[in-house]
């Protein structure tokens, strides 16, 4: 018998050997099924057991089959081994072999290189001077053609061929072009002189003659044009070569940009590089040129620092009286040669580069003279706008006023404007009507009332706003408006200053015309937040106006940029708490002298003793009302005349609001009343109190809710004031009992409400009740 014990001790460890190698658990499992599968042949019944022999046999010849097969595979190994070994012997030789023919060869080819090197070196040396020789035939060449170029130009000039010279000039220029990259400074500067000979030349030539041209067409117009010039007789001629010498300069362009590259070098650090001008208006400006620098250079008695104006108004005037020549002459030839050229705006900028470089040699010499650098910058402000507007400069052009941007007149601007303005607050606030207004005797027009201090300021802030409005350059903006907001918080300090020096006499005429400032300020500042101007202003904050608004914070990042807030919001916070207490002072004013004269009203002892209203013929208003009502009166209408009507408004709500809980608390709740008394309190009450400030609204006694409310409940009839008494007790403590079987009575608010009695609680309604002398016993 062969178990897995034994087939592990006698088969070695191979992949073959694995198809009857059995584990201990696999041996079990197999005993297992062969006793399965005995018991289940032999069953339980002994008359079975003659099936034993047939079942050993069975098993016998398996066992054999088994031992066979174990026999096999244990003979085959050794032999698929043994093949396996003589292969690998015969792989290890094979790459031996290979391995001594590769160092064979390796040695050979080092052999081979080391010969070859001093060919490969002679070789390179060759091809070194064929790349040499190439190149200097090619320099040769290139020199070769500039000068078939420059004789063919010269050929050309001799037989007056201009249209082919230009050719010629233009295919120089291209070659310049071409040469940039070369590192051939030698040849490109040779061509550059050559080029700039040639063009010069030609350019002379065809300038000669265009100025010939230009003269006899009445060009420049220095003066205003007049009819009485007469057409010349060869007109028809003249504009035949005013056209052709146009296209041929038009034609010299390229070139002419390429020498002005070369060439070009900025006076002044202040002036912008701009392209440059085509050539036909280059020519053009010449005589206008020589103009302005003779009257404003030099010597000349025009040449004045402090007329800035002279030359300025002389440049536009220039640009008015030579606008319809460029349209109606120069423009047509620009078309038909399709140059994308705008002739009156190249005109104007022309002449614009000479206030420009004007400006630029002027400014820094008037940093230290504070008045001519006044002027300087209104001139220039007045000089733009008119450029803008009647001479139609587009936008996308630079104009005078980058010439101010320029850091140290710049900031010399900014303290000016500052020194200025605070020099010009100082001077409006010591006169004598700083604190009128000037409309104070037209009421349609003044609703406001606003002083005429703090109208200048705003008119000042206006102007500010209006000179920095044109400027290029965000970030200068923004610094102008760092400066508004600085002066608004100046005069803002100057107001709260004036204000504690007034405070004695709150209800004087100065002391509220600094309220009126106060809000009208506030109210224009209001106003300026929704400009369009200013919210471009603010979205610009968002991103740059760190570096000139200082450090924004997260919230006020994020409300500036949704619209939330806007710039001037922490100003008009700070305004809204000096007006809130300016006011507060006042009402506390007026509360002071009504309740010195209300002191008998409230402390009457006959409101418990007064006879009932069917005992009098008519009621009057009490006698101990008369003066606190009369004070009253008189500082509404005093207020009325010194406030603006917003302000009024809010002042006489906010002593209704007052005077509302001071009759309640030291009137009403401080007596008790007999029904004559609830009567007269009543009637004082609604026909002299209220109609004080009917004449501001159609329903005064909305703004007296505690004294309506509390004269509705003490004038309540017997019947109505016990039933509201019970009710009040009921809900105060309800009857024991089943309270399913009675039905539910009224809550005390529905109660109240009934008695259109809505701002009072049960609880008030109840003290009021037992204010009433009639039903204290009750």
């Amino acid at each position: 018998m062969c178990t897995s014990d034994n087939l592990q001790h006698h088969l070695p460890d191979a992949p073959t050997c694995t198809l009857i190698h059995l584990s201990p658990v696999e041996g079990d499992r197999e005993n297992n099924n062969v006793e399965r599968d005995a018991a289940r042949e032999i069953g339980g019944d002994l008359k079975s057991l003659r099936k034993v022999s047939g079942l050993l046999e069975t098993l016998t010849a398996e066992n054999k089959l088994l031992e066979e097969q174990v026999l096999t595979v244990s003979s085959s190994v050794p032999l698929r081994v043994s093949a396996a070994l003589s292969a690998a012997e015969g792989s290890r030789a094979t790459m031996e072999t290979l391995l001594h023919r590769e160092r064979v060869l390796s040695n050979t080819l080092q052999q081979h290189l080391q010969g070859s090197q001093s060919w490969a070196d002679s070789l390179g040396q060759i091809l070194g001077q064929l790349d040499t020789l190439e190149r200097h035939m090619k320099y040769l060449q290139c020199l070769a053609h500039i000068e078939d170029l420059s004789a063919s130009i010269q050929q050309f000039l001799m037989t007056n061929s201009v249209w082919e010279a230009i050719g010629a000039v233009g295919s120089m220029a291209n070659l310049d072009m071409g040469l940039k990259e070369s590192g051939c400074s030698h040849l490109q500067a040779f061509l550059r002189e050559t080029l700039l000979f040639w063009h010069k030349i030609l350019k002379d030539k065809l300038t000669s003659d265009f100025e010939e041209v230009l003269t006899q067409l009445h060009w420049p117009a220095v003066s205003p044009p007049t009819q009485t010039l007469s057409p010349p007789a060869n007109a028809q001629e003249l504009s035949s070569q005013l056209k052709l010498l146009v296209s041929q300069l038009l034609s010299l362009q390229t070139s002419d940009d390429l020498i002005s590259e070369m060439t070009d070098v900025r006076p002044f650090p202040g002036l912008l590089q701009a392209p440059p001008l085509s050539i036909p208006i280059q020519i053009m400006l010449l005589p206008l040129s020589k103009r302005f620098r003779y009257h404003f250079t030099g010597n000349r008695q025009t040449n004045s620092l402090s007329k800035p104006e002279w030359y300025l108004t002389q440049v536009l005037m220039w640009m008015g009286h030579n606008s319809s020549f460029m349209e109606e002459k120069i423009q047509p030839i620009l078309n038909r040669a399709g140059a994308n050229v705008d002739a009156k705006v190249e005109l104007c900028r022309g002449l614009l580069s000479l206030a420009q470089e004007k400006l630029a040699h002027d400014a820094p010499r008037l940093l230290y003279d504070d008045a001519l650098f006044c002027h300087l910058v209104d001139e220039v402000l007045q000089f733009e706008k008119e450029l803008r507007t009647t001479h139609a400069y587009p936008s996308s052009y630079p104009g005078a006023l980058h010439i101010l941007l320029e850091e140290a007149v710049f900031q010399k601007w900014l303290s000016v404007e500052r020194k200025m303005a605070l020099e010009k607050v100082d001077a409006m606030l010591s006169t004598e009507g700083a604190w009128s207004c000037q409309y104070r005797d037209i009421t349609d027009v003044d609703e406001l009332k606003a002083p005429d201090c703090a109208e200048t300021f705003m008119t000042l802030l206006l102007v500010i706003t209006e000179r920095y409005r044109s400027l290029p350059c965000p970030q200068a903006q923004l610094s102008f408006l760092a400066l508004q907001r600085e002066l608004v918080d100046d005069f803002r300090i100057r107001l709260t200053q004036v204000m504690k020096e007034e405070s004695r006499q709150p209800l004087g005429a100065r002391y509220c015309a600094v309220l009126n400032a106060a809000n009208y300020i506030s109210t224009v500042l209001s106003d300026w937040s929704d400009n369009v101007f200013f919210l471009q202003l603010q979205q610009t904050a968002v991103s740059v106006g760190e570096e000139v608004l200082g450090p924004l914070g997260a919230t006020e990042s994020g409300r500036l940029a949704s619209l939330e807030g806007s710039l001037f919001e922490e100003l008009l916070a700070l305004l809204e708490r000096l007006r809130g207490d300016m006011l507060g002072r006042l009402w506390e004013a007026v509360m002071r002298d009504v309740k010195e004269k209300a002191q008998l009203y409230c402390v009457c002892y006959r409101w418990i003793s007064l006879p009932s209203q069917c005992d009098q013929a008519t009621m009057s208003l009490s006698s101990s009302a008369c003066p606190f009502l009369l004070c009253l009166r008189d500082h509404l209408l005093q207020l009325q005349q010194l406030l603006c009507l917003p302000l009024f408004q809010m002042f006489w709500q906010g002593l209704a609001e007052r005077l509302d809980l001071f009759l309640y608390q030291d009137v009403i709740l401080y007596n008790h009343f007999n029904e004559g008394g609830a009567a007269q309190l009543q009637f004082d009450m609604t026909r002299n109190l209220f109609p004080l400030f009917g004449h501001y609204c159609k329903r005064p006694e909305n703004f007296f809710k505690h004294v309506k409310e509390a004269c509705i409940i003490l004038n309540l009839k017997a019947g109505p004031a016990l039933l509201l008494c019970d009710v009040l007790k009921q809900q105060e403590g309800p009857e024991e009992g089943d309270a399913s079987l009675r039905p539910q009575p009224p809550t005390p608010e529905s109660a109240l409400n009934e008695m259109a009695v809505y701002r009072l609680a049960p609880s008030d309604a109840q003290i009021l009740l037992n204010l009433r002398s009639a039903w204290l016993s009750r």
